[in-house]
């Protein structure tokens, strides 16, 4: 692993344990060089995954870019980092373990509004808004009506 502070390709690796959410190993390193020190992570991954756009293009999938839609839709949230990861963790594993080598980026931002309609109402509208291109206030107030009704038949007034 190359040191972020002084290019060295020499670090070494003083302590490593399985992060919060138990998909990937944290490793404390040091360099020899420069004696910075910095933490890595290790995930799993089990197949390389194309993201086809909606105009044909592909391009590699990348997991940042998902913490990123979740961060941006649950900015000023009470919504911990660690359930945001758990989420982002849970979309990648069902992804990886599709068997298709190419998602849709349909089918990405549906999984992605399914997670956040179970974290986070305000969230959820704020990604719907964008990935479903809401021009109109009354796109909002239908979005909103299919969370009331959820909230209802989730505490069985229905």
């Amino acid at each position: 692993m190359r040191c972020p502070f002084c290019g060295s390709d020499d670090t070494q690796v003083k302590d490593s344990r399985p992060a919060e959410d138990n998909t990937s190993i944290r490793r404390r390193r040091i360099c020899p060089d420069c004696g910075g020190r910095f933490t890595t992570f290790e995930r799993v991954q089990l197949r390389e995954l194309m993201v086809v756009k909606k105009t044909g293009r592909k391009v590699p999938f990348d997991r940042n870019k998902l913490v990123r839609s979740f961060q941006i839709a649950l900015r000023k949230r009470p919504v911990d980092n660690d359930r945001i990861e758990r989420a982002v963790s849970g979309i990648v594993r069902r992804l990886e373990s599709s068997g298709e080598t190419e998602i849709s980026s349909e089918e990405i931002g549906l999984q992605v509004l399914e997670a956040l309609k179970s974290l986070d109402d305000v969230g959820f509208v704020r990604y719907a808004s964008v990935y479903r291109d809401f021009s109109h206030a009354e796109d909002f107030e239908q979005v909103i009506a299919e969370i009331n009704a959820k909230i209802s038949r989730d505490s069985g007034m229905e």
